[in-house]
Formats: C-alpha cells, structure tokens, sequence
C-alpha cells in the first residue's frame, strides 16, 4: 500500500504554533506514515519530533527551510534527510536566527517611526522556539490593536514592499545548497508558485538543488503537472507537503491534505546512497 508524506510542516520553533509532539500526534490522526519537520533556520523541533514518532508509528524525517536569493528575488530552499547535528549547520543556523533579531529590530524601529509604538520585547513574548520573524511580529500587531488580523498586518505594515519591510540577511543559492550537502542533505526549491521562472531553475540546478517541490497549496493542478514535468526532463526528484503553520493563518484545513506517497520519499532516500 502507497502511505501518506507531509514533508513541509513548521512547528513552534520558527513561525509555526505546535510542539513537535503536537505535530507528530496530528500527523498520526491524518494517516500520515512520514513528515517532516522544516522549520526556518531551526532544527530545535528535531530531536523531539524523531522520539515521539518512532513510539506511535510515524517516521520523521530530519529538514528545514532556508532562505537564499537569486538576483533580486527571495527563494526558499528546503533541506532533507540532514544531519541537524553538523556543526557547521548548527553554526550558520545560529548566525541566520541573529539576522533574523537584527531585522526584526529594524522592523520595530519603522513601525515605531510610523507612530505604532510596539517594542522588541513584545514581539518575543510571541515568540515560543528559537527563530523570531514577521509573523510574530505580526500577531503583535494584532494584539496591540494596529492590525485586525494576522495577514492585515502584512498587508499594511510588514509583507513585502510595505512601509515597515525590511530584506532578510541570508545566503546566496549556491552557498544554501552547499551547507544543506555539507550536512548529508538533499536540496529542493520549496513553492516555485508562478514566479520562478525555468531559467532560474536552471541555474539553480546547476548550483547543486536535487529536487523541487511540486505539491504545495499555492500550487493548481497545473502547476503541479509542469513541475512534475521539469523534474521528469532534468532528472530531478520531488518532494511535496502542506507547508502548515497552524494558529492565525487559517491554514488548519491543509494538513494531510497536500501530500506525496511514501514511495516518493524512498526515492529520495535511495538518492542518498
């Protein structure tokens, strides 16, 4: 029988709202048999995610989600099957959660610039793991009253381009593939939506990334069958999941419902070897 992969999941230790063993008995309760953990510069959820599932009968796989830019535009790569033990992956995820306090400062300071006076502090009571962004920043903005919802804070203050944005630090694609590799991993574009384009996937290949991937809830069955059809035309793998976060999102309704069949995952594996 062809189980049930979620391998794009975020816990409390970036941007997410669920423990680790939250996530793990979730996963469970889907007839999910494999997930994996892929938080934004944090292996924290790991170790604990590993344990808890091995008691119920669900595998997880080690991963996360870094960040890297291509000329001008931000792309997410994700990592699998790393060891979240490597030092020097440890060492660079520990200087990227430093950039992240640093621009989360620098967010502040605009918003206090434009006569919203929340502070740092605030922010990091929102803050539940070890990796501060936007969407903690955001819920502040809720809370305080200057934003009414969570993507309203984006919107108006934070998302992209806004009056209180501000660009992240962090690796060019070349150098994210490398230390995803360095530390036994395999690299693959997370949700290429409509925006990258198949030149810059090229590039991309050729910096090292192993896999796309092709099932996420940005992307129509369209989008899916053309990313299926790069990988099959460069001899890449895939990997898919629901990209869940939990809480002010409003994204509960897609966990275990964008997934790839364990068979996928095997392949991945097997590529290891």
């Amino acid at each position: 029988m062809n189980e049930k992969a979620d391998l794009h999941i975020h816990s409390l230790y970036s941007d997410g709202v669920l423990s680790p063993i939250e996530i793990v008995t979730r996963a469970k309760q889907a007839d999910l048999k494999v997930i994996s953990i892929t938080d934004h510069d944090s292996v924290g959820a790991i170790e604990s995610a590993i344990e808890a599932g091995r008691d119920i009968g669900v595998e997880v796989v080690p991963g996360i989600e870094l960040s890297a830019r291509y000329e001008n535009v931000e792309v997410h790569i994700l990592g699998y099957f790393i060891d979240y033990k490597n030092k020097d992956l440890v060492s660079s995820l520990a200087g990227f959660r430093g950039e992240r306090l640093k621009r989360a400062q620098r967010i502040v300071d605009k918003l206090n610039e434009l006569k919203i006076p929340i502070t740092i502090n605030s922010v990091l009571d929102h803050v539940k793991g070890d990796s501060v962004g936007r969407p903690h920043i955001a819920n502040t903005l809720v809370d305080s009253g200057h934003a009414e919802s969570y993507h309203d804070a984006f919107d108006k203050y934070i998302g992209d381009g806004r009056p209180a944005y501000e660009e992240k630090w962090i690796f060019s694609p070349e150098e994210t593939v490398k230390l995803i590799s360095n530390a036994g991993g395999l690299s693959f574009l997370a949700h290429p939506g409509k925006y990258i384009t198949e030149e810059m996937i090229l590039k991309l290949i050729k910096a090292g990334l192993d896999g796309i991937e092709t099932v996420h809830p940005c992307h129509t069955p369209d989008l899916v069958y053309y990313y299926r059809g790069i990988v099959n035309q460069y001899c890449l793998l895939e990997c898919g999941g629901s990209d869940f976060h939990g809480g002010e999102r409003g994204d509960d309704h897609t966990f275990g419902q964008y997934t790839i069949p364990t068979s996928t995952v095997n392949l991945m594996r097997k590529s290891l070897f």
